[in-house]
């Protein structure tokens, strides 16, 4: 079993996953407009025929997926934040740089804590929560 999260964005689908891709090392595997679904009757208004339908995204061999929600239907994010481990400390504090720029809030800047090298948490600019974790051997 894997388990990927996947993310709701309010029309900035794209956007976000391009800002990753290079803030994370990350690759966009594979990117899927409303517009170029199969037929030809959808039931996707005019203005939204550019917004994603599917977004996968590979980050070290883990995926990541999302899309824009259609008709209303996207809710902020709330009660959980996408956890980042990673190796090094200056990885860690690479990441939360790159993902800071822009952020809607800093909730705990990246620094050393009591069970990590380096420990910071923040909602980018797409809203989306992270923490950047780099643990402390156990």
């Amino acid at each position: 079993m894997k388990i990927a999260p996947y993310l709701f964005f309010d029309g900035v689908c794209e956007q976000a996953f391009k800002f990753y891709e290079k803030a994370l090392g990350a690759k966009i595997e594979a990117m899927m407009h409303f517009k170029d679904m199969p037929g030809g009757d959808s039931p996707v208004p005019a203005d939204a025929m550019d917004k994603v339908m599917h977004a996968r995204m590979s980050i070290d061999g883990q995926i990541i997926m999302a899309s824009d929600a259609m008709g209303g239907r996207y809710n902020k994010p709330q009660g959980y934040d996408i956890n980042l481990t990673v190796d090094t400390p200056e990885e860690a504090d690479r990441i939360f740089k790159n993902l800071s720029d822009g952020a809607q809030s800093i909730n705990m800047p990246i620094a050393e804590t009591f069970w990590a090298l380096r420990f910071g948490a923040l909602v980018d600019k797409f809203g989306t929560p992270w923490m950047v974790n780099c643990e402390k051997k156990m």
